[in-house]
């Protein structure tokens, strides 16, 4: 069965149709859609959760059938790009920016802040066992200027 790739988007606005036709010439299917609206507040308050939830770590998803967490290559891809920065001695401040450029945003839609990458430092050093043993973590390290 061949490999199947999935892609998240979180969005502002209604797409275009040009957007969906671009989408669909990229070889994508929509396979569904997700709603959201603010809660009316005549109703009762929901009742607190009482399970145990935790957050999906920052670079990984549920898988397909739901029953363990994969890597989400979009979000391992901006840790490599904001730990490069980071390695090369760059500012939180100036890995916002450079994400921004670039367009990615958040889980939540909104624009990196070095706040935002601060707060995700924890995962990265929990990462990066893992990917600096990779081997595209090894390709880039060879452009690193050496220390004396």
């Amino acid at each position: 069965m061949p490999k199947k790739e999935r892609l998240h988007e979180s969005i502002a606005a209604l797409p275009t149709l040009e957007y969906l036709a671009q989408r669909i010439q990229e070889g994508w299917k929509l396979t569904g859609l997700e709603w959201e609206r603010e809660a009316q507040t005549e109703s009762a308050p929901a009742a607190p959760h009482k399970g145990w939830v935790e957050e999906i770590p920052y670079g990984l998803r549920v898988s397909d059938d739901c029953t363990r967490l994969v890597e989400s290559s979009p979000e391992k891809e901006i840790i490599i790009l904001a730990l490069d920065m980071i390695v090369e001695d760059c500012a939180l401040s100036r890995v916002a920016e450079e994400l921004n450029l670039r367009g990615y945003q958040t889980r939540e839609g909104s624009p990196w802040t070095p706040t935002a990458l601060f707060n995700l430092l924890p995962r990265m050093i929990q990462m990066g066992p893992r990917l600096f043993t990779s081997e595209e973590w090894t390709n880039r390290r060879k452009r690193l200027p050496k220390i004396g």
